[in-house]
């Protein structure tokens, strides 16, 4: 289930420097939160210069470069694992991007798992069969 999405100018990153930092979020989001990498979606949604403002100017007029990302996770996470998060996407902007560090800013959304689908069910739902399930196989093993 884990969600990151990165908004970013268009024309400021080269197509590889866009890949590496995919690819490395979701190297480091699966690590973090102990999950599949294939259960991991990494976006990056590119804007025009005209239709992003930082500062109050147009970046098509100041040139800025100051990437903004947030990602979703389910309730229950603990503070200091999305802390992680946001520190750690925001060192993979930097170093990838070659950004300064003060002006990524990012957002964690936790979503309770009863408003969050997994091809179409609720993830407290697929939760639950999946505690059972260990629970049924940690029995049978006893």
């Amino acid at each position: 289930m884990p969600i990151l999405q990165y908004h970013l100018v268009e024309d400021q990153y080269s197509a590889a420097q866009i890949e590496r930092l995919l690819l490395e979020s979701s190297t480091f989001f699966a690590e973090a939160l102990a999950s599949p990498v294939d259960r991991v979606r990494v976006f990056a949604h590119l804007h025009s210069p005209g239709a992003v403002a930082i500062g109050g100017r147009l970046v098509n007029d100041s040139g800025a470069r100051a990437p903004y990302f947030h990602f979703v996770t389910l309730e229950g996470r603990p503070v200091e694992e999305r802390q992680k998060l946001l520190a750690g996407f925001t060192r993979i902007v930097v170093e990838v991007l070659g950004v300064d560090a003060a002006l990524v800013r990012g957002a964690c959304w936790p979503v309770h798992p009863d408003n969050w689908g997994i091809g179409g069910v609720p993830a407290s739902v697929l939760r639950g069969q999946e505690i059972e399930r260990r629970e049924a196989a940690a029995s049978a093993k006893a």
